[in-house]
């Protein structure tokens, strides 16, 4: 996630998705790399020094914190290498796999790029608190791993045969990525089983909205899918809304499964599409609440609304659920989305290299932790093995009434709701002649 809200990434994609806050220092070589060359352990004070002054945890995972500065600043360093072991080292201690340090390879690799193109395979990926292990939150639609089988949930064992063990998401990216043709093995364990994925890397150019009016019996239905929060959503959201209202639907779905997040500035301005007033998002960090983000009267859709999510919905979808659910707005359909809500901060480092912190969470307008609770459907809807296996190999069923039973009872619950609307609308005054 970017702090400057219009490069808030909430995500990292190896792609790999993670809410992180890219601070101007960090995108070119400072003037002070070749001191830092030179004198690696100030290096290690400047990370130390960073975690003191914007860590989200201040008991610093119970850690003393001014102990741990003393013992690595007692060490000798003879090179960057050294340095940067020990700043890994001395990260581990925090317990949070979203802290990490990235030397300059890694650092470049993790400027993802969030304009609407990426090369890879198309996951997005989380690193489990409790287990270290790597997770896809979900496939990018419509890319390799997607049309390879990949889901969300997947436990990546190994990469061309090295385990993952021990390995942070950045370093997993690195052995993912590779030029577009080239072929990687991603070891997957799911549900006990393991297996084998062969994916070709490609470039992969997302719009992340597609959007479709469907006759029902509850008259015209807007369908609208966001697949992820990239710089192109807002704006295709915004001509999919307009174009829908031309046609005179009578409600909404909106689509969020499997959508692991991106750009916040563009889950908030998406929810202003759909709320007139309210809070949307509040970010808390160990001082309290640093900023509050609200509707602003500009709404331009007032018809009935349900919002479709699952395990796959992380970040930012959580963040406009989390809004359209608290305030009312919309019914949430579905399974318990991802959980992630932390905020990291990512800063550039005098040699290149940079540092990923953890500096602040999110919470929904009723102050719901995302990161620990995730959203809880209204109404939970989950599919059989059998159906997602279904849906998997023929995404035309996405969004149908006979092959997609989620969205058939979101089309359901939409309908009672456009009934409701109807009963409690006043009928217009007649005057007779």
């Amino acid at each position: 996630m970017v702090m400057t809200k219009s490069g808030l990434v909430l995500g990292a994609t190896a792609v790999a998705l993670t809410a992180v806050t890219v601070t101007g220092a960090g995108l070119h070589l400072s003037q002070s790399q070749a001191f830092f060359k030179e004198s690696p352990k100030e290096l290690v004070d400047e990370v130390w020094q960073i975690i003191d002054r914007n860590y989200v945890d201040a008991t610093f995972n119970q850690v003393d914190w001014r102990a741990v500065r003393q013992e690595y600043l007692n060490r000798p360093y003879g090179n960057r290498e050294e340095a940067y072991e020990a700043i890994r080292e001395m990260l581990e201690q925090l317990e949070d796999p979203y802290t990490r340090f990235m030397d300059p390879k890694e650092f470049e690799n993790m400027q993802i790029d969030t304009s609407g193109e990426l090369t890879g395979v198309g996951i997005q990926l989380a690193q489990e608190e409790e287990t270290n292990e790597l997770v896809v939150i979900a496939p990018i639609e419509d890319t390799p791993a997607f049309r390879a089988g990949v889901q969300a949930r997947d436990v990546i064992k190994a990469i061309d045969g090295k385990s993952t063990e021990g390995m942070d998401i950045n370093q997993a990216v690195n052995l993912i990525r590779g030029p577009v043709g080239s072929e990687v093995v991603l070891t997957i364990e799911r549900e006990e089983e393991t297996m084998n994925f062969t994916i070709r890397r490609d470039r992969i150019e997302i719009h992340p909205v597609r959007y479709s009016y469907k006759d029902s019996p509850y008259g015209g239905v807007g369908y609208i899918r966001l697949t992820q929060f990239n710089a192109n959503a807002v704006a295709e959201m915004r001509d999919a809304i307009e174009d829908l209202e031309g046609q005179n639907v009578v409600g909404y779905i909106l689509d969020l499964r499997s959508n692991p997040g991106g750009l916040l500035n563009a889950s908030i301005e998406i929810a202003r599409m759909w709320l007139d007033r309210g809070t949307i998002v509040s970010t808390v960090n160990r001082q309290g609440e640093i900023d509050r983000e609200s509707a602003n009267g500009r709404a331009i859709a007032d018809k009935p609304l349900v919002v479709l999510v699952d395990g796959g919905s992380a970040s930012a979808s959580e963040i406009l659920s989390g809004a359209l659910q608290d305030n009312g707005r919309g019914t949430i359909v579905g399974t318990q989305t991802f959980g992630k809500g932390l905020v990291q901060s990512v800063r550039g480092l005098g040699d290149g290299s940079g540092l990923a912190v953890t500096i602040a969470k999110y919470l929904t307008p009723s102050g719901r932790d995302i990161n620990h609770e995730g959203i809880v459907p209204d109404i939970e809807v989950d599919l059989s093995e059998e159906e997602r296996k279904a849906i998997r190999q023929n995404r035309t069923l996405i969004g149908t009434l006979g092959g997609d039973p989620q969205y058939s009872r979101a089309l359901s619950i939409l309908g009672d709701k456009v009934a409701e609307a109807k009963a409690t609308t006043p009928a217009p005054n007649v005057l007779s002649k």
